[in-house]
């Protein structure tokens, strides 16, 4: 079991950042194991566009803290 967390957590490393924050966001709506047993296009438009809003604020608030810093 020990083996094949660490096998996810190298290839979650390879990801890019959007890639990153967008399986969290995933996991946070509660729609991660939807999307690890179907891929993404099994999500509705709906859950589609709920990730894709909170990419946009997390990706706002992120930069207005780097301008505020």
């Amino acid at each position: 079991m020990k083996n094949m967390d660490s096998t996810k957590e190298k290839l979650f490393d390879a990801l890019s950042p959007d890639q990153k924050m967008k399986l969290e966001i995933a996991e946070e709506l509660g729609l991660l194991d939807k999307v690890q047993e179907g891929g993404w296009k099994s999500l509705t438009p709906k859950e589609t566009g709920r990730i894709g809003g909170l990419m946009t604020k997390k990706k706002r608030e992120l930069k207005n803290k780097e301008n505020n810093a």
